[in-house]
């Protein structure tokens, strides 16, 4: 973060918490959102109900999240180029922008595009490609370089692709995919096995809920984030054979009935059998 002040020349102020009033603008736009925006969304949280119960009717149809982005970029524009909040005087936000006669700087993409990566140290480059995180990463760029010392780079929660640069000088040398990803069908399957054991356990269910989506700046289906390889999709799903109660049966643990005297039963049932028991009238069982 001091870096990315470093390089904006942003100047820093440290601020007390839950102070709101010494940041007014930050907080005056989230207002704006929430009161003018979010609170006419169906779904909205803080919607006083009737009644004690504040629960949501269940007839409530909830947004999808391409109709939510819609409405979102369209309220975006509308604040920008049509509202006239009354400390503008009668200017539009975008106007105000443009009489600005503050002088701007563009920052390279290049250079905002690191600050959004985290650094995972060094690693040695071999033929399998880079270790990271139990699993390997292969890139294209790869072929010749075996044995140099490589810095690895990731972008938090998008763990299909790292990013790759000389341990020495710091040079980009490229990215590089997990290698032997999981397919679709097999994430699909993970996640439901996943699903099931959240249904059975609290901790597994507190687990599922850390899913984590790709950002948006245009309407579109919600894109997870996460991958896995097909070795560890193969081994989650093993695990999950004990989902199903036909799984979970013990067969043995009650033993059936002796059969009747007349049977001729092999000696192997015969002994996974119960002997008959005597009921209150002296009858057999």
């Amino acid at each position: 973060m001091s870096a990315a002040f470093d390089l904006l020349d942003v100047t820093v102020e440290d601020l007390p918490a839950y102070t709101p009033h010494l940041k007014g603008t930050v907080e005056g736009l989230n207002r704006a959102v929430e009161s003018m925006f979010l609170a006419a969304l169906p779904g909205y949280a803080r919607q006083p109900r009737p009644g004690k119960r504040s629960s949501r009717p269940k007839d409530e149809v909830l947004l999808g999240f391409e109709d939510f982005t819609a409405r979102l970029l369209a309220w975006t524009l509308w604040w920008n180029t049509e509202h006239r909040p009354a400390p503008l005087r009668g200017q539009t936000p975008l106007e105000a922008w443009q009489d600005d006669p503050t002088p701007l700087r563009e920052v390279p993409a290049a250079d905002l595009w690191t600050f959004t990566l985290e650094d995972a140290g060094t690693r040695t480059l071999t033929t399998r490609g880079i270790r990271f995180k139990k699993r390997d990463y292969v890139g294209a760029w790869m072929t010749g370089q075996a044995g140099i010392q490589v810095r690895v780079r990731f972008m938090p929660h998008h763990d299909h692709r790292i990013e790759v640069y000389h341990a020495g000088t710091g040079r980009y040398l490229g990215p590089a995919d997990l290698a032997d990803q999981a397919t679709g069908e097999q994430m699909s399957a993970v996640r439901r096995a996943r699903a099931a054991r959240a249904r059975r356990l609290k901790k597994d269910l507190q687990a599922s809920q850390r899913e984590r989506y790709a950002a948006a700046n245009q309407p579109e289906a919600p894109r997870r984030l996460g991958a896995l390889t097909t070795a560890q999709a193969e081994a989650e799903l093993a695990q999950a054979t004990d989902t199903g109660l036909s799984d979970l049966a013990l067969p043995d643990l009650i033993p059936p009935g002796a059969p009747p005297a007349d049977w001729r039963t092999p000696p192997s049932l015969a002994t996974r059998t119960a002997p008959p028991t005597t009921d209150e009238d002296g009858g057999a069982s």
